[in-house]
C-alpha cells in the first residue's frame, strides 16, 4: 500500500532543506537507530512527501545489508536520493555533527571534572515517548512492507529467530533469499520450465587490520575506528565488544570505567550511537582525537551508501531481485519489532512512564503532533518527576 500523498520532484528539495532537517534530527533523535528511523519516516514520507513508504522501505532494506550505523546510513541514502552526491554529504554530515558536538561537550566535562552531568531524569521522560514514536512508525511501515500473507509469515519468523539469538545479518539475508528464491520458482512454474538458474551475489566483508603496535597515536586510533565502521553489524552493544577487546584488553588505552562511561554517553545523547567513538577520541587525545575517531568510524558509511545506493532502483525493477528486497524489508521490520520490545521493557517501568507512552501514542496517531515536541515535553516531564 502506497501513501496517498504524491511524491514531489527531487529538484524541489534544496541542500538547505536537507541540512535543516538533518541538523534538527541529529539534535533531537534520542533512542537509538529504531527511533531515529521512525522519526525520519515521519518527516520524509508523511510530512514532506519526499518519497513513498515503499521507496523508504527499500532504502531501509539496503541499509540493513551493509555494515555501519543504520540510521546514519539512512540519512545518507535519503540525501543521495534527493540531491545526489552533494545531498549525500550534506545529509550525513548534518545528522552526525550535532551529536558529535554534544558528545564532545560531555567528554570535555568528563575530562575536566572527572564525572558526567546528570541526565537520568530527562531520559526517564524521553524514553517512553520514543517507544510511542517507534510504534507509530512500525504501524505505518508494516502496512507497506507486509504485502502478502507470505511476507507476514517472514516477519513472524524473523521475530522468532531474532529472539532465539540468530544473527541479524543471517535473518535479513535468509529472508531475502527465501523470498527471491520463491518468486523465481513461481515464475519458472508459470512459464512451464523445468529448470532454473539462481544467481546469487557473494557478500564480502572487508577485514581491516588494526594497528600492530600497542603504542597510542592518532593514526592507529583512526585505523581502529575505520575498521570498526567497515565491519560492524548490529547494535551499540556490538560496538562495545569491539572497543573492549582492543582498546581495553589488548592495547590498554582505556579502563573499564572509561569504556562504560563512553557507552553511557553514546546512549543518553541524541543522534548516532557511534558517536561513542567521539567521546573515546576526546578522552584519549583531546579535540584532535575526537575528530579522528569520528571521521574514522563514519567514513565507511558514506562509501558503502555511495556504492550501494544507485543499485536499489535497479534491484526493484527485477522481479526476482525485487522479491529479495521485499523479504529483506519484512525481516528489517521484524528486527525493529524486537528492538522496540527490548527498549519498551527498559523504558515503560511504572505508572508515569505508562501514562507518557499512552498520551504520546494518542497525540501521534490521532492529532499527528510533531514528534520533536513530544520528545521535548517528555524531557520536561521527566525532569520534574525526577
Amino acid at each position: 500500500m502506497r501513501p496517498s500523498g504524491k511524491r514531489v520532484d527531487n529538484s524541489s528539495t534544496s541542500l538547505w532543506d536537507l541540512a535543516r532537517l538533518f541538523l534538527k534530527l541529529g539534535t533531537i533523535a534520542f533512542g537509538g537507530p529504531a527511533a531515529h528511523i521512525a522519526m525520519m519516516e515521519n518527516e520524509i514520507v508523511r510530512r514532506r512527501n519526499w518519497m513513498t513508504r515503499d521507496e523508504f522501505l527499500d532504502l531501509l532494506g539496503a541499509t540493513n545489508l551493509i555494515p555501519g550505523p543504520n540510521s546514519t546510513e539512512m540519512a545518507i541514502h535519503i540525501g543521495h536520493r534527493q540531491r545526489g552526491w552533494p545531498g549525500l554529504l550534506v545529509a550525513g554530515t548534518c545528522f552526525i555533527l550535532p551529536a558529535a558536538l554534544i558528545v564532545t561537550a560531555f567528554a570535555w566535562a568528563y575530562v575536566t571534572y572527572g564525572s558526567l552531568p546528570q541526565v537520568a531524569g530527562v531520559l526517564y521522560g524521553v524514553k517512553p515517548v520514543i517507544i510511542a514514536v517507534v510504534l507509530d512508525a512500525l504501524w505505518s511501515l508494516g502496512r507497506a512492507a507486509i504485502k502478502t500473507v507470505f511476507l507476514g509469515a517472514i516477519v513472524v519468523a524473523g521475530v522468532i529467530l531474532t529472539f532465539l539469538g540468530i544473527h541479524e545479518l543471517l535473518v535479513l539475508l535468509g529472508a531475502g533469499v527465501i523470498t527471491g528464491f520463491g518468486r523465481l520458482i513461481l515464475r519458472q512454474i508459470r512459464s512451464g520450465r523445468n529448470a532454473f538458474v539462481l544467481k546469487s551475489p557473494i557478500a564480502l566483508l572487508l577485514q581491516v587490520s588494526g594497528a600492530a603496535t600497542t603504542q597510542f597515536g592518532l593514526w592507529p586510533l583512526f585505523l581502529f575506528f575505520l575498521k570498526v565502521g567497515a565491519v560492524l553489524y548490529g547494535s551499540g552493544y556490538v560496538l562495545l565488544a569491539f572497543i573492549r577487546a582492543d582498546l581495553v584488553e589488548r592495547w590498554h588505552w582505556l579502563t573499564e570505567t572509561q569504556l562504560l562511561d563512553a557507552i553511557a554517553v553514546g546512549q543518553v545523547t541524541p543522534g548516532p550511537v557511534f558517536t561513542t567513538a567521539t567521546f573515546i577520541g576526546y578522552v584519549l587525545a583531546g579535540t584532535k582525537g575526537a575528530i579522528v575517531s569520528t571521521v574514522g568510524i563514519f567514513l565507511p558509511a558514506f562509501v558503502f551508501v555511495a556504492l550501494s545506493g544507485p543499485l536499489v532502483p535497479r534491484i526493484r525493477k527485477s522481479a526476482t531481485a525485487g522479491a529479495f528486497l521485499d523479504g529483506v524489508n519484512a525481516a528489517a521490520l521484524a528486527l525493529m519489532l524486537v528492538v522496540t520490545y527490548q527498549l519498551a521493557r527498559a523504558a515503560v517501568v511504572d505508572l508515569p512512564t505508562i501514562g507518557l507512552a499512552l498520551v504520546s501514542a494518542i497525540l501521534l496517531l490521532v492529532f499527528r503532533v510533531n514528534s520533536a515536541w513530544l520528545i521535548l515535553g517528555g524531557a520536561i516531564v521527566g525532569w520534574f518527576l525526577s
